[in-house]
């Protein structure tokens, strides 16, 4: 079993809250990681139609099953239960009583926030970071094109499973299942282009209007499937930083996804080797950069701190890390051979920040990391040390 960088810090908030709520994608690990720090405990899943009943008819006995507290699976199924949950872990009054899990996001925050706000921690939990599989020993003998082609989701490890068959069906049995749950989505082949375009769009400016007129949808149809792709843990929208520095920003977020592969399976790359010379190959790079930050900041009970800037006639800095009142920016680019137009856009950000800024980092796709023109060049398989100081 591949470790969890977040295991120890589930534990810690289960001495501190009365209920520990693990939320991410289908897929990304969470059952087996709640099973695994309540191995003594009771688990029950709401994914089945006859534990959903139950809990829907009568909610009390349901709980009544966990007289010294349980894991709960996929509760966002019955959301009444959250009144009935808050009411049995004040009885008992004592933290560390329930595990449950989401896979979605918008669901579980409204009913939290109704019913459980203060008795509850959250974590989110996505697919394995970089360090956890590097960890594990996964890393040492791939290329960078296998690690973006595999992506993280533990089902691809754990078989292994063919990535390009597990990512089909795993597009079709929940990510098109869960979004038929939540809106009436009368054309399944719309949306799975939509789906298409949005990893078409990765690391681009978000054009709502052009990916609807692409798509054959208005704009708040695009909006509404973007906020359920997003509460589902699917896609990112990475906002702009919002410093100027007398400059004119744009204010329009950029668009990745969680998951590096799943992006790869939508844009119909079917081996490897396609990799090399696809077009989207630095795009996809930028998104696993993204996602891994975003991973490392979930992975010790954060929020993320990352942003772009961009002003309005295109100067750019792919990401800008918020830490302790000071900016770093990272260049992220997919080749393996150093150029030295690289270094200008970071460069002519750190003179506009000032003392805002900190020595910036560039990653890069190749293997050897070094300092050149005062900026730390750093190799994909040294991404961590860019994370450290997030």
């Amino acid at each position: 079993m591949i470790t969890r960088e977040s295991e120890n810090l589930v534990k810690v908030l289960l001495k501190e809250f009365k209920v520990v709520g693990i939320i991410g994608p289908r897929q990304s690990g969470k059952t087996t990681l709640a099973k695994k720090i309540f191995h003594n405990k009771p688990y029950i899943s709401l994914e089945s139609p006859d534990n959903r009943l139950f809990a829907e008819s009568d909610p009390r006995s349901f709980l009544a099953q966990f007289p010294t507290g349980g894991i709960i699976d996929e509760i966002q199924n019955v959301p009444h239960l959250f009144s009935y949950l808050q009411e049995r872990v004040d009885e008992a009054g004592i933290p560390g009583q329930f595990l449950i899990t989401g896979s979605r996001n918008f669901s579980m925050l409204e009913k939290i926030s109704q019913s459980l706000a203060g008795r509850i921690a959250l974590l989110k939990l996505l697919p394995f970071s970089f360090n956890e599989l590097d960890s594990a020993g996964y890393i040492a003998e791939n290329s960078l094109n296998t690690i973006l082609f595999k992506g993280g989701y533990p089902p691809i490890y754990d078989a292994p499973a063919s990535p390009v068959r597990w990512l089909n069906a795993y597009i079709n049995s929940y990510i098109v299942r869960d979004v038929r749950q939540i809106v009436n989505v009368a054309d399944l082949s719309q949306f799975q282009h939509f789906l298409k375009l949005c990893a078409g769009n990765i690391g681009q400016l978000l054009n709502m209007s052009r990916i609807g007129a692409d798509c054959g949808i208005n704009q708040g149809t695009v909006n509404a499937w973007l906020s359920i792709l997003e509460a589902s843990f699917i896609i990112y929208r990475l906002q702009p930083h919002h410093e100027n520095f007398r400059k004119r920003l744009v204010k329009t977020p950029k668009l990745y996804f969680f998951d590096t592969a799943l992006a790869i399976r939508l844009l119909g790359i079917e081996t490897e080797d396609q990799l090399v010379t696809n077009t989207m190959r630095g795009n996809l790079f930028e998104n696993w950069a993204i996602s891994e930050l975003l991973k490392h900041r979930f992975n010790i009970g954060m929020e993320p701190n990352i942003y772009f800037w961009r002003d309005n006639i295109g100067n750019e800095v792919d990401v800008i890390i918020e830490n302790k009142g000071k900016l770093i920016p990272i260049e992220i680019k997919s080749g393996a051979t150093i150029a030295s137009n690289w270094f200008t856009s970071i460069n002519n950000w750190c003179e506009l920040a000032g003392a805002k800024a900190t020595t910036p980092y560039l990653l890069f796709g190749g293997e050897t990391s070094r300092i050149q023109h005062g900026v730390n060049v750093i190799s994909w398989r040294n991404i961590n040390e860019s994370m450290g100081k997030a």
